[in-house]
C-alpha cells in the first residue's frame, strides 16, 4: 500500500475529506475566469497509460495490480499527487513507425482525433512516456512478439537520450527494428484539464497488461515512488484522505476495482466512452464558488464567498 501522499494542497473548498487534490490558487483563478481577467490557455495533447498485472498469487493473494508513481512535492503540476506514467505528445510522434494492431484510420475514429497523424501522435506518446517513465515497452520485433528485456545499459542509454529529446521515438523502433504495438494498448477514457488552470492537458488515458519478461522500474526525474498496488486498496487510501489523487486518476482506479485479471480490463476496453470530461466552475451572484466535473458529481467542491 503506498505511504500518505503528504498532505493536501490546502485550498478551502468544502467537500469530502478525502485525497483529492486542488491547488491553492484555483479559488482566485476561477474568479478571474468568471470576471473575464483570465484567457485559458490552449491544452497540450497527452496520453497516460494504466499498466497492469496479476496478482502475485505464490504469496497468497490474486487478482490485479496497478503501477503507481508519486509525483514529486517539488512539481509545479499535482505535486505529491500519485498517477500513472505519461506525459506530452513530442512533435515528432507523428513520424512514421513500423505499426501493428488497429489502423491509424481505426484508431483516430476511436479516439475522436482530427487526423490519422494525430492518432498515431497519442499512441506513440502513450507508449513512447510508458518506456521513458517506466522502462516498459509496448513494442517488438514482429507484429506478434514483444521485447522480453529492457534492463540492459544499451537500453537505459536510448530511453535517457529519448527523455532528452536527442532522438526520436520513431528513430529508436526503426534502429532497433521493433514494431510499435498498438493492439496492447485499450483506450479508456478522456479527460481535459479545467480552463482556469495554469498547465493544462487533453488526456487519452489507456490501459495495457504488462508485458511477460519485461519489469518496471522508477525511470522517471519527476516520481520520488512507485508502487504496484490493489486498485480497491488505492481506493481506500484515497478515502482516507490519506492518498491525493487528481479526479481522473481515482476514477481510473475504482472503474478498474470491477475487473479481476488485465484480460478482462482489455476485453472491455473497446466498449468504453471516450467523451472528453472537462470540470467546470461557477461563479454565483453572492461569490460562492462551486467547481463540478459533469458526470462526476462526487467530486464537486464549492468555495463560500
Amino acid at each position: 500500500m503506498p505511504e500518505a501522499s503528504g498532505g493536501s494542497s490546502g485550498a478551502p473548498l468544502d467537500g469530502p475529506s478525502d485525497g483529492q487534490w486542488y491547488p491553492p490558487e484555483w479559488p482566485d483563478r476561477i474568479r478571474a475566469l468568471a470576471r473575464g481577467e483570465l484567457t485559458p490557455v490552449a491544452p497540450r495533447r497527452a496520453a497516460t497509460v494504466l499498466l497492469l498485472r496479476p496478482g502475485a498469487s505464490g504469496s497468497g493473494t490474486s487478482g490485479m495490480d496497478v503501477y503507481m508513481l508519486r509525483r514529486r512535492a517539488s512539481m509545479a503540476f499535482a505535486g505529491g499527487a500519485y498517477a500513472y506514467p505519461g506525459g506530452s505528445v513530442d512533435e515528432r510522434d507523428v513520424r512514421p513507425v513500423a505499426w501493428a494492431g488497429p489502423g491509424l484510420a481505426d484508431w483516430a475514429r476511436r479516439l475522436g482525433a482530427p487526423s490519422e497523424a494525430e492518432a498515431q501522435a497519442i499512441v506513440c506518446a502513450a507508449v513512447r512516456e510508458t518506456f521513458e517513465e517506466a522502462g516498459v515497452l509496448l513494442a517488438g520485433p514482429s507484429p506478434e512478439a514483444v521485447v522480453a528485456d529492457t534492463t540492459g545499459a544499451d537500453w537505459e542509454a536510448d530511453r535517457l537520450a529519448l527523455v532528452a529529446r536527442e532522438l526520436s521515438f520513431a528513430d529508436l523502433l526503426a534502429r532497433r527494428g521493433l514494431v510499435l504495438r498498438s493492439d496492447l494498448l485499450g483506450a479508456w477514457a478522456r479527460w481535459i484539464t479545467p480552463e482556469f488552470e495554469r498547465r493544462r492537458y487533453d488526456t487519452w488515458f489507456f490501459t495495457a497488461a504488462l508485458p511477460a519478461g519485461q519489469r518496471t522500474r522508477n525511470a522517471s526525474t519527476e516520481a520520488d515512488r512507485t508502487v504496484w498496488v490493489r486498485p480497491a486498496e488505492a481506493v481506500v487510501g484515497y478515502g482516507r484522505g490519506e492518498l491525493l489523487m487528481m479526479p481522473p486518476t481515482i476514477t481510473m482506479l475504482r472503474d478498474l476495482t470491477a475487473y479481476e485479471t488485465p484480460q478482462a480490463v482489455l476485453a472491455a476496453a473497446p466498449g468504453r466512452e471516450l467523451a472528453p470530461v472537462l470540470a467546470t466552475a461557477s461563479l454565483a451572484e453572492d461569490g460562492r464558488l462551486t467547481l463540478s466535473w459533469p458526470g462526476h458529481e462526487e467530486f464537486t467542491r464549492r468555495l463560500p464567498a
